[in-house]
């Protein structure tokens, strides 16, 4: 199995998120689940409230990410599953905090309006509390990599919301173009640090200015952190993050609001995930 065989493939599930068989392992499109798209709303009460069933584990996964369907009310999706138990220790981020790390940056993707991480809830699950996202079947004729290379302006907000974020592990992999041209971004456990350590394959935009719409996205981000009303951003981040890590995005966002343009690579940490793909 190739690489890219291997990133969508996946393999029966034990009764624990470590038992799987690598002999086993599938294609998920050879697994016909029901992908629907649907409103986002509609998705997060899905995921949040419906019945889950798993279905196997990512041949990929360094977290145990398990693939699942879940159901109610006559409504089915394919969704993926990291539940905290299945974390392996990170030496710069704290235990058991990635699946809220993933939660947290669908909130912030929310607030930015550009619906770039796919939707996303924290709940109970068959191996206990975990991180619960809508899976996003991609377009065959497109690829990430191309997108990266040719510098795509669709993957300009991406970069910001990264930047706002400090998401430390984009890679090529982790961006899904769809049908219709939208660009969703995925895998986000590493993200909100309070330590600036960007890693991307998105600098193409390095030092160029942020547009009228870039930049009016994070002053709206930036209100949202200070926010304490209920259901807004803020009170979600602090319901996910330590405190120093909710203080730490809205400095963040304002020392990139001062700047007006992205920011350019640290040039004493390493400013690319590995692998990049």
């Amino acid at each position: 199995m190739d690489e890219a065989d291997a990133a969508d493939a996946v393999e029966p599930a034990g009764e624990n998120p470590d038992d799987t068989g690598d002999d086993d392992a599938r294609s998920i499109d050879d697994l016909d689940l029901p992908m629907p798209v649907l409103p986002m709303e509609a998705a997060l009460a899905l995921l949040q409230d419906g019945d889950l069933e798993v279905v196997g584990q990512l041949y990929v996964s360094s977290n145990n990410a398990l693939l699942c369907v879940v159901r109610a009310d006559g409504l089915e999706a394919t969704c993926v599953y990291k539940p905290v138990a299945g974390e392996r220790p990170l030496l710069d981020f704290p235990d058991g905090t990635l699946a809220r790390r993933e939660v947290a940056a669908f909130e912030t993707s929310r607030a930015t309006g550009w619906e770039i991480v796919p939707p996303t809830v924290l709940r109970d699950g068959p191996f206990g509390e975990g991180m619960l996202q809508l899976w996003i079947r991609t377009d065959p004729a497109a690829d990430a990599v191309a997108l990266v290379v040719e510098s795509d302006p669709r993957l300009r907000r991406i970069a910001v919301f990264d930047a706002a974020v400090n998401n430390t592990d984009r890679k090529a992999g982790h961006l899904l173009p769809v049908p219709g041209g939208h660009v969703y971004g995925v895998d986000h456990g590493v993200t909100f640090s309070p330590v600036p350590k960007l890693r991307t394959v998105l600098w193409a935009w390095r030092g160029e200015p942020f547009t009228g719409e870039e930049s009016e996205v994070l002053r709206g981000l930036r209100a949202g952190v200070e926010s304490a009303a209920d259901g807004g951003l803020g009170a979600a981040l602090r319901g996910l993050l330590d405190p120093i890590e909710v203080t730490a995005t809205a400095r963040r966002i304002d020392r990139l609001l001062d700047a007006g343009v992205f920011p350019q690579p640290d040039p004493r940490r390493p400013a690319l995930p590995w692998p990049p793909v």
